[in-house]
This record gives structure tokens, sequence and C-alpha cells, in this order.
């Protein structure tokens, strides 16, 4: 079922972002964005469960994403944003993405066609070489605050995210490099 609604609204916020350019071209920019939550309100209003209207909602926001690939190899770091932004709802939204494709023009389609192919083969590989759907820094939340002598708080959190950052950018760094990159990043802050 979200899917479908997904399909159905993915572009419910062109109308709103529509706008004509010199020489007769038109475009919509962030209309993923806005139709979001275009969808987002339609589906409380008809009061869709709330699981089904976050589903949904976060579909139409992703689908244009993979676009940005096709027009130029991402790096492995862009992949694994993807797939982690992406979550549970990777496979849902590349079929919605893949069917978006109405393009006549046989090229363009052959195109977006084998970018998609290259992408899921891509994710496929990352997962076997790192387990993707895992992916944790190498320091914890608690390692975090013994290095930076911190206590909970929301300073840990955002070391825990420049750590995972740090992870999907570079790979495996092993404890010592994380702890060094982590002081090196908390002394810059001032």
């Amino acid at each position: 079922m979200p899917l479908r609604l997904a399909a159905l609204l993915h572009d419910i916020g062109k109308p709103a972002t529509r706008r004509l350019e010199p020489g007769g071209g038109v475009t919509f920019h962030h209309h993923d964005i806005k139709g979001a939550r275009m969808a987002r309100k339609r589906l409380q209003g008809l009061r869709f469960h709330a699981a089904t209207t976050t589903v949904v909602s976060w579909l139409v926001e992703l689908h244009l994403r993979f676009f940005g690939y096709a027009e130029g190899a991402w790096t492995d770091a862009a992949v694994r944003r993807y797939v982690r932004d992406a979550g549970d709802e990777l496979e849902r939204l590349h079929i919605l993405t893949r069917a978006d494709v109405t393009t006549r023009n046989k090229r363009k389609a052959q195109r977006l066609a084998s970018a998609y192919d290259d992408i899921e083969a891509r994710i496929v590989a990352l997962r076997e070489q790192e387990e993707i759907d895992s992916i944790r820094p190498d320091l914890d939340g608690n390692r975090i605050q013994e290095v930076l002598g911190l206590k909970p708080g929301r300073e840990v959190g955002e070391a825990y995210r420049f750590l995972l950052d740090l992870r999907l950018d570079e790979g495996v760094l092993g404890e010592e490099e994380a702890e060094k990159r982590l002081r090196e990043w908390w002394a810059a802050r001032g």
C-alpha cells in the first residue's frame, strides 16, 4: 500500500513548484521536498495510519535522489548515505524511481536502467564488504565520554555523528585512529 500511494503522490509538489524558464523550459525545483510535505498533510487529513504516512512522505522526498547517481558516479560514501537514508524503504524506493522513468527517449531510458543496475550492484558489493546495515563508529558513546571527559548529553551525540560520518566516508579506522581523530575534531571546535 505505501508504494502505491507514493507512486500516486510522488509528483504532487510539481504544480506548486512549476517555474517557466527563459526560452520556454519548465522546472520543478524541490518538488520532492514540497511534495513530501503535501503528501503527509493529505494522508493525515484522510486519516491514514501514521506509519503509512511516514513511509509514503519519505519515499516522495527521496524519489529524485537517485537521479544524481545517474548523472555521475557516486563515491562509496555517497552510496552508503543513500542506503542509510532510505533505510528499510530502499527496495520500495528503487521500485518507485525505476517506475518514474517514463521517457520515450530510448537512449536516456537505457542509460537510467544501466545506472539503476549499477547502483544496486554496488549496494550489494558494499553490503558484502562492510555489512552496511549495521555500520557504527569505531567508538561507542561510553568510549567517547571517556576520551573527551564528557557526561551524557548533546555533545556526545555530536561526537558520535562526527565519528559515524568519518566511518561512512573512510571505512574502518580502528579504535586508536578514531580516538586521535576525535581528539583533533574536539580541539578544533574550541
